[in-house]
């Protein structure tokens, strides 16, 4: 039996569509192409992928008021472009690619944010492997050609952002800037940053594009001229746990205005994607299994990894062991964090014979961002580095996937997902074969323009409000 979000048994009722034979639109006779049994036995006739599916097929909606970049700051074309992520769309490509004008058919890729995947080993009742296998079999069934997971897009943004640490601190003394730095993974927090704080904050924004946008660059350009294609024959998902991912998604630098294309064409949530499943009415048992897909094809990868630290990829604990081993010659085995404030408030401190050479903080959450805010005014802030994230608690409980009642994580579902994603073996970016072998095949080595174009972009002051506001009401 399909599931619901929630874990009960699906109840919602058939989605009523047409079930007429569509004409193809390079064609004036009905088009008489065999839609194929396998999968699924045809999403057409279940209301899956297909043009006509009623708006109601989407409805995972969320208050843009419940993001931490605000509906103030949303402008009107952009929350046209957000409102268009959503599973019409991939139903849109799945129906497009079962006519017969080649023209317009596409290569459809997911990748899979790993903070995503212990939801759906929740969901399943499987481990994180085996859902992911399930995952992929079921998004193949329905049309998807490749499933990638963005772990390796995440090791680049680590490694990028370590190295941009160090830098940035052997200048500390001639650029007020440098010092302290903030990571740049979190789409509400960046959003916050260039809308309402500006220059205060922005110009110590890490450039390091985040794992998605990392994962846009990788899909669009190595894994698309490795396929014979142009970017925009290629049209990439991204699966994640947080509806900030849409916004990060549509930024203008993100856009290649000459293909009309973007590196990452659509966010879908983890709950949009079982949502995706519950209308196929297909149970998880009858999914068969299917491998993750890797950019240079066939690969002797042991299995699925993680990253240290927490379920955000653990930017803070990678650039400080980094940064102590490259700065000081420390090597950091473990490190011990100090709640302050709260358990989304803690410090991270290196000391050498009494004396503090590094002291770093995880902030998690609006109220503990508006505090480090508020001593960044006063000129208060001891940080050389801060990790910041909008959802407390981190990327696990991103809204998308772990929402309860009125709003609030559900708890002990989170806790679930953090016991399954602690569960995978850590990796470090650094030993990870297939990152060194795409920064000489993909980027032209570490230094390279073109590793510079596509692991980076920069961050602006858009402190002046938008010409067009969004209502407070609007949904996406």
């Amino acid at each position: 039996m399909a599931l619901n979000i929630s874990g009960a048994p699906y109840t919602m009722s058939e989605v009523s569509i047409g079930r007429k034979k569509e004409k193809c639109e390079n064609c004036t006779k009905q088009c008489n192409k065999k839609q194929s049994d396998e999968g699924i036995n045809s999403l057409q006739e279940k209301g899956v992928a297909t043009g006509e599916v009623k708006e109601s097929t989407s409805v995972q909606q969320v208050l843009l008021s419940a993001c931490l970049s605000c509906d103030g700051c949303v402008s009107e074309d952009e929350g046209q472009r957000i409102s268009q992520q959503n599973l019409d769309e991939i139903n849109h490509v799945l129906a497009l690619n079962k006519k017969c004008d080649t023209s317009k058919h596409k290569i459809l890729v997911v990748s899979v944010c790993p903070q995503s995947l212990p939801f759906f080993a929740i969901k399943f009742q499987l481990d994180v492997p085996a859902a992911a296998k399930k995952l992929c079999g079921f998004l193949k069934s329905v049309g998807v050609h490749y499933v990638f997971d963005t772990t390796v897009a995440a090791s680049f943004s680590i490694l990028e952002s370590q190295r941009e640490f160090v830098q940035r601190y052997r200048r500390k003394h001639h650029d007020s800037n440098a010092m302290p730095m903030f990571t740049s993974s979190c789409p509400g927090w960046i959003r916050y940053a260039e809308r309402v704080l500006g220059s205060l904050v922005t110009p110590h924004i890490c450039s390091a594009r985040s794992p998605q946008q990392i994962m846009g660059s990788l899909v669009k350009d190595f894994f698309a001229r490795q396929q014979k294609l142009t970017p925009d024959q290629v049209f990439h998902v991204v699966v994640a746990p947080c509806f900030d991912k849409k916004l990060e998604a549509v930024r203008d630098e993100f856009y290649n205005s000459i293909l009309e294309t973007r590196d990452v064409d659509c966010v879908l949530t983890s709950g949009e994607i079982l949502h995706l499943m519950e209308q196929s009415k297909v149970a998880v048992e009858e999914v068969d299994s299917a491998h993750l897909d890797h950019v240079f094809g066939e690969s002797s990868d042991p299995g699925m990894t993680r990253h240290e630290g927490g379920g955000s990829e653990g930017f803070l604990e990678h650039i400080f062991k980094h940064a102590a081993k490259e700065l000081f010659g420390l090597d950091v085995k473990e490190i011990v964090y100090k709640t302050l404030r709260n358990r989304d408030f803690q410090e991270v401190v290196l000391e050498r014979d009494g004396e503090t050479l590094l002291q770093c903080a995880a902030v998690y959450g609006f109220r503990n961002i508006q505090t480090l805010v508020h001593r960044m005014r006063k000129g208060n802030v001891p940080y050389q580095l801060v990790e910041v994230l909008s959802c407390p608690g981190g990327c696990l409980s991103g809204r998308g996937q772990a929402e309860g009642e009125g709003g609030r994580p559900d708890r002990p579902l989170v806790q679930q997902m953090e016991e399954h994603y602690s569960s995978l073996p850590v990796r470090l970016p650094e030993t990870n074969p297939e990152v060194q072998r795409l920064y000489q095949d993909w980027l032209d080595g570490h230094d390279s323009p073109h590793a510079q174009q596509c692991l980076h972009t920069q961050y602006k002051n858009h402190t002046q409000p938008p010409s067009h506001i969004l209502n407070s009401d609007i949904q996406w």
